[in-house]
C-alpha cells in the first residue's frame, strides 16, 4: 500500500509539474473578479463617451 500511495503521489506531482511549465496556472484573476472589472472599465468608458 505504501508503494502505491508514494507512486500515485509522484505521478500527480509530475502532472503538476508539466502543466505548470505548459502555462496552466498563468491566468492570475478569476472569471468573477474579471466580471467586475470588465463592468468598471465599460463604465469609464461610457462616461468618457458621454463627455466627447
Amino acid at each position: 500500500m505504501i508503494i502505491c500511495s508514494v507512486s500515485l503521489a509522484i505521478i500527480f506531482l509530475i502532472i503538476f509539474i508539466i502543466s505548470a511549465k505548459n502555462g496552466q496556472f498563468e491566468d492570475d484573476e478569476s472569471p468573477a473578479v474579471r466580471i467586475l472589472l470588465e463592468e468598471k472599465n465599460n463604465e469609464i468608458e461610457e462616461k468618457t463617451e458621454v463627455k466627447k
